[in-house]
């Protein structure tokens, strides 16, 4: 997605890491920027406001919900995995299943 105007943050960055600013996962320089780019780029901001009421949604719905422990480290496990460049086993991180493809 883009305006089509040209900015100084590309709108494909600005989209490609919403989800580490809707977070506060990234330098406070990097989020200046994209506060820029969001005053500059009205795709990009509803873009923005969309995920961050999906974020408030799913958080109101599913915020006091426990997660089980054996979940949280799979998948933690698995983030650790995709952080440090290794191969991912393709398996569902609930069942532990190797997913399989049904023709339609």
């Amino acid at each position: 997605m883009s305006c089509g105007e040209p900015h100084e943050t590309d709108c494909s960055e600005v989209l490609d890491h919403l989800y580490e600013f809707l977070d506060h996962e990234m330098p406070p320089t990097d989020c200046d920027k994209f506060e820029v780019h969001f005053e500059e780029c009205s795709p990009c901001l509803e873009k923005y406001g969309l995920e961050q009421a999906v974020k408030k949604l799913v958080k109101r719905c599913c915020g006091s919900d426990d997660v089980p422990s054996d979940l949280r480290s799979k998948v933690m496990g698995r983030i650790d995995l995709i952080r440090s460049g290794q191969a991912v086993p393709e398996q569902d991180v609930v069942t532990g299943e190797v997913p399989t493809l049904r023709p339609e």
